[in-house]
């Protein structure tokens, strides 16, 4: 029911920043900016469960803690540079946002290389 809510949330304030754009662009930027922190908000309390779920995982198998800290810190970069880049497209400012999402990717890259060595050096144990 939650995404019933914050679909209604979005949409509001999507009508909403368009009546205000034609008279004041200004405030429609301020309103796309408010709808999207109230929304991020939102989503902050799904984070205990992700977390929990993500405990029981690492206790129920060998998981080494690094890997579930990784995968967390990969999930948050994702979040908050797509909301960070689309906040900068809606307001007019793609370059900024293509800037934006470029580097949270080449983070991504950066935050899993670890893993994959991890992985293949697992691969080659098996081989040799």
């Amino acid at each position: 029911m939650d995404i019933i809510k914050i679909s209604l949330l979005g949409v509001c304030g999507v009508m909403l920043g368009f009546l205000l754009k034609s008279t004041r662009p200004e405030y429609a930027c301020f309103i796309t900016m408010g709808i999207g922190l109230v929304i991020l908000g939102l989503a902050v309390g799904k984070l205990s469960y992700l977390f929990e779920s993500l405990q029981k995982i690492q206790k129920s198998l060998p998981v080494d803690s690094r890997y579930i800290t990784t995968l967390v810190k990969m999930i948050g970069i994702t979040y908050i540079g797509q909301f960070s880049s689309g906040i900068c497209k809606d307001a007019g400012y793609q370059a900024t946002g293509a800037q934006i999402e470029l580097f949270c990717k080449l983070s991504i890259m950066v935050l899993s290389m670890p893993v994959l060595v991890a992985l293949l050096e697992t691969i080659q144990e098996f081989l040799a």
